[in-house]
Parts: C-alpha cells; sequence; structure tokens
C-alpha cells in the first residue's frame, strides 16, 4: 500500500488523520513540524504528503515549495484553518495539489487522498483517456472515438496538462510556466484564449468540461 506522510504540530489532528488513513489501508509517517518532515522524506519512500500550513521551525509553505522543488511529480495535500483564496491561491503556486479547510470529515480526507494517487498515476503516462477522447503525448495525436483531431501544440499540451491530473486547480502563472515556460514575457491572458479555443473544439463532448474557478484558474472535471 501507498506511504503516506502527515506533517501538522497539532497531535490531535495528526492522530486522527492517521488513524482514518491506516483504517483505510495506508502506511503512515509523522512529522510535528516542516524540518522533520523534510528529513523523514529524504529518507524514506513517501507516494503522498499531507501537510498543514501553521506549523513550526518551517512551515507549510516552505515544506511544500521544498518538496514540490525536490519531486515535481509528489502528490501533496495542505491543511488549512481559514480556508481564503489568498491562501489556496498560494498553496497552488508553491505547488500543492489539493486543499482541505479544517474541520474537516476524516471521510473526505481519505477520499480526496485517494483521489489524488487515482490522477498522479494517470499523470504518469504517455496517454490520458478521458471519455471517448484519448490524448497521446508521444504523437501529439487527439482521437475522439474513430474521429482524429489535430490541435495546435500549445492547446494539446494545456489540454494534456488538466486532463493529466482531473479535478486540480492550475493558476495562470503556473500553466504558463508549465507550457509556454518561465521566460514567457507575454500576456497571461494567452491562457484565457486558448482554454477559449479548446472548449470550443470539445463543446460537443460530454466526458469533460474545463471549468473556471473563480479568482484562482482552471481545472478539468470528468463525466462519466
Amino acid at each position: 500500500m501507498p506511504t503516506i506522510l502527515v506533517a501538522d504540530d497539532d497531535a490531535n489532528i495528526r492522530e486522527l488523520v492517521c488513524l482514518f488513513l491506516r483504517n483505510d489501508g495506508f502506511e503512515i509517517a509523522e512529522a510535528a513540524d516542516g524540518k522533520e518532515a523534510l528529513a523523514i522524506y529524504a529518507s524514506t519512500h513517501v507516494d503522498l504528503v499531507v501537510l498543514d500550513i501553521m506549523m513550526p521551525i518551517m512551515d507549510g509553505w516552505t515544506l511544500c515549495k521544498e518538496l514540490r522543488k525536490a519531486n515535481p511529480d509528489l502528490p501533496i495535500l495542505m491543511l488549512t484553518a481559514r480556508g481564503e483564496t489568498w491562501e489556496k491561491v498560494k498553496g497552488f503556486e508553491l505547488g500543492t495539489d489539493d486543499y482541505l479547510t479544517k474541520p474537516f470529515d476524516p471521510l473526505e480526507l481519505t477520499v480526496r487522498v485517494r483521489a489524488l494517487l487515482k490522477r498522479y498515476r494517470i499523470g504518469s503516462t504517455q496517454t490520458i483517456q478521458i471519455g471517448n477522447v484519448i490524448l497521446d503525448r508521444q504523437t501529439y495525436k487527439v482521437t475522439r472515438g474513430t474521429e482524429s483531431l489535430t490541435l495546435p501544440l500549445k492547446e494539446f499540451e494545456l489540454l494534456y496538462k488538466l486532463a493529466g491530473t482531473p479535478g486540480q486547480v492550475y493558476t495562470r502563472e503556473q500553466l504558463i510556466d508549465q507550457i509556454w515556460g518561465i521566460d514567457y514575457a507575454g500576456d497571461d491572458r494567452t491562457i484565457d484564449v486558448h482554454i477559449k479555443r479548446v472548449r470550443e473544439r470539445f463543446a460537443n463532448t460530454p466526458d469533460f468540461r474545463i471549468e473556471t474557478v473563480r479568482g484562482l484558474g482552471y481545472r478539468l472535471e470528468v463525466y462519466e
């Protein structure tokens, strides 16, 4: 089973999180602060990290940044006591994949953890299927049922990025950096233009939808 690293300085919260994750079959590693969590990550195989923002010695912001630097493909779930929009934006920009606001239902936590692990298994492949749409990263081909589609490179990369981790919110800045490159000097509203074009191309496809998350960015939702 996957190993989950839980980092939270509140012993009661940490114990509750670990209890439910263990009951769901996961192996658990625990840390009371960000520095300890980073040390555990360096010496232990970890499949996903659940971390609190407000921790001593090294806070969750710094821990998230360091973990993302060490492993761009590590699923990260942040816990926060407030859940304000600016906190979420900052977290997503630093590399978190999902947010859960305290107090939370432990059952929701386990569902989110499983969903994140599933997203990353999808994202590690070169071929992504969402409903009857197949995206092939090796050939940059798109098929919808028996129909073959041709997408401009940036539209393909944008759709592939969003489809690789369904439900994950990406800010404009993240999409610019990961698709256009950190040296891109143009208007970040180019993302909105490309999103609009992709939406138009797949307007009659009921299997998925690219949603706007007000104040944050975009995410792709799959409808089964």
